[in-house]
Order: C-alpha cells, then structure tokens, then sequence
C-alpha cells in the first residue's frame, strides 16, 4: 500500500529547493512527497516492473493499493476494502507506510531502527463548547464564555490521561536493550517486569517519549467572538486526541468531562477513531518483513512498534489480522521531521535500497 496525495505546501516555508520540483541535489530527491508517501510509491510500482521483466511469478497473488485522500482522511481506502471483500479476499498480510529505518530513533541507542507499525493510535476528534449571553465589551461579566473554557482548557492540560507501557513498546525495549547505555540496559531488558518504573521513565524523558505510553490530548483550534470589542456568545475549543492502545474513545470522553468539571462546558465527539487493533510480531507475516529488513537494511535492528499517526491501513484491518506499517527507506532525524513540514527529501541510494527491500520481500513470500 501506498498514497498518492500529498500535503499541501506552505509558499513562505525556507524550502532550499522548489517544492514541487522534484531536483536532485547533494545525491538526494527533494519535493513535497519524497518521504510521505510518492516515495514508497514508486518504489514499489518500480520494484514489481523489475520482478515482470525477469518473468518473475509470485508465490502468492499480491494486490497493489493505492489510495488518493489518506491526507485528508477520506473513504479511497476504505472502498479498496469493500472491492477486496466482495471478491473474496482476505490479505495473510498487508504492508502501508509507516515506520522507517529511523536513525537517532531513540536516546543513547547508537543503530538505526527498523520500526514497524504493530498497531496504530487511533484519531478522535472534540469539541468543548460553552454558550453565554454575550455583549458589549464596555460591560464585561466574570465567568463569561471565553473564560470558562480557558478554564477548561486549562484543566485538561495539566491532567493527562494515565500512562501505561503496552505490549508492542514492550518488544521494543527488549530488542534495543543489547544497544543501549550499560545504565539502561537493565531498565530495557527487564521492561515487562518493571513497566511502572519504564512509564514514568518515559513520561519524563519529554512529549515524544511520553506519547509513547498514553492517549494524548491537545488542543488545536479556538473561536470565540468576531470582534474585538464584542464578548463572544459562543465559544469553541477543537481537541484533537489519539487513542493510545487499550483505551477507548469512551473512555478519553469521560476523561474530558472529568478532568474540566463544569456542566456548563458541552463535550461533542466530532470523528470518533479507536486504536487499531494489535498485528503479531512474532509469526511468519513478521519474520518475512524482519528477513527483508535485515538483508537490505543489516545496520539497523528490526522491531515492533505503536505508531502515533493514522494511516489508510487501518481499514484493511476489517479483513486481515496482521496488518503491518514500514516505509523502507534510512530517514535521520531531520529528514522525519520535514514531513508534511519543508525541506522534504529523499537520499537516492536510500531510494534505490527501498525498491530492493520491495523485491526481496516479493521473493521471498511462500
């Protein structure tokens, strides 16, 4: 699986090549899209016309899905699905963007790591919204729309949802344990045995790491009055959260309610998205995946883990169990950060390393 569309580009970003220009520069590929996800793409269009021009034949039917609305959450992906189920075909296993060969993926860990999606957060969307009479600013009231949410903003951010380790980032630690500081390696290793000392670890390690061990919850958009000198009547908060393993969209419902305390500040599930559920890492679908990982990729360490963002394999969890996310291409820090931000680019080498990871997995299915 792959996407086709791309974000948009913002015309003031400092892009040190054109956006749109797909140049090479300095031995890399450098354009909106690079790395999410024309990339993959290709790469795997490219991959499949190799293995047909040395009449190659797969031991198993392989279906290529490429969505066109990933980026704004629409249904190409989920019409896929029903096309599949309506012929009768149920994926051993499917493979979408995701993960990467991720270099600096995590402190005091000196190899990069082959991380592949397991599972997913799930996205859900609030509303918090007060109503109050409104009026002249002149003549201003306590309590007033405006700041009865800032207060129930306030609230939410200064108590997150519980912490918790699950099985995924557990494997994680596990796997990287030999690589890390000889102060960790204990922590590491042990990580299912000490899992509330490995949470709180995680939680003060900063919000990256901390995402990695609860739903989160943050507050992206406000509206209030349309003028200056008008008290707002309506007031409106958007809160986007993503739906950490084991938790539900019920349960970060009443978390809100909860945690803000006022009747007079209503809760609305605006798009509701539950975790997906958790593909195994230890049969042979994962194993086809790790072999192709190592013999492409042998620096990196090949692992599980719980992905922050959505992708469109989430609907194609309704027709198969293991449903896995990898992008195989190196990404430094860098380079993972300048996606859907600018200066998105691809080393070609890297590139040419994901179409042989693409082939070798082809090869390699029994």
């Amino acid at each position: 699986m792959a996407h086709l569309d791309v974000v948009p580009v913002d015309e003031d970003a400092p892009w040190r090549h054109p956006a749109w220009g797909a140049e090479i520069h300095d031995g890399a590929i450098w354009g909106r899209g690079t790395l999410d996800d024309k990339g993959q793409l290709v790469a795997i269009a490219e991959a499949v016309e190799r293995l047909l021009e040395r009449g190659f034949v797969p031991a198993q039917d392989v279906w290529l899905s490429f969505g066109s609305t990933e980026e704004v959450s629409g249904e190409t992906a989920g019409l896929a699905v029903d096309a599949l189920r309506e012929r009768g075909v149920a994926p051993w296993f499917v493979l979408d963007e995701g993960g990467a060969v991720a270099a600096q993926a995590f402190p005091g860990i000196d190899p990069p790591l082959g991380v592949v999606g397991v599972t997913e957060k799930g996205v859900t969307n609030l509303e918090l919204r007060v109503d109050g009479r409104g009026g002249h600013a002149s003549t201003p009231t306590r309590g007033d729309a405006v700041a009865r949410l800032a207060r129930a903003i306030s609230r939410l951010d200064r108590s997150p949802m519980p912490s918790s380790v699950p099985a995924p980032t557990l494997e994680l630690f596990r796997r990287i344990a030999p690589h890390a500081p000889a102060a960790l390696r204990p922590l590491m290793a042990n990580a299912r045995r000490l899992q509330p000392i490995l949470s709180r670890a995680l939680v003060a390690a900063g919000p990256e790491a901390a995402a990695m061990t609860r739903t989160t919850l943050a507050v992206t958009t406000l509206s209030a009055s349309p003028a200056v000198n008008v008290i707002a009547s309506t007031a409106r908060a958007g809160v986007n959260a993503r739906v950490m393993v084991g938790d539900t969209v019920d349960a970060v419902v009443d978390h809100v309610r909860r945690t803000i305390k006022d009747d007079g500040v209503s809760v609305s599930v605006l798009e509701a998205g539950e975790a997906t559920p958790v593909s195994p890492h230890d049969d042979d679908a994962f194993r086809l995946i790790e072999s192709a990982i190592e013999a492409v990729f042998p620096e990196a360490v090949p692992t599980p883990y719980v992905m922050m963002a959505a992708t469109d394999s989430r609907f194609f969890t309704a027709i198969c169990d293991r449903v896995y996310r990898f992008a195989p291409f190196r990404m430094t820090k860098a380079q993972r950060e300048a996606i859907h931000s600018y200066d998105e680019h691809l080393g070609v080498e890297d590139f040419l390393d994901g179409i042989t990871f693409y082939e070798r997995l082809l090869e390699d299915l029994r």
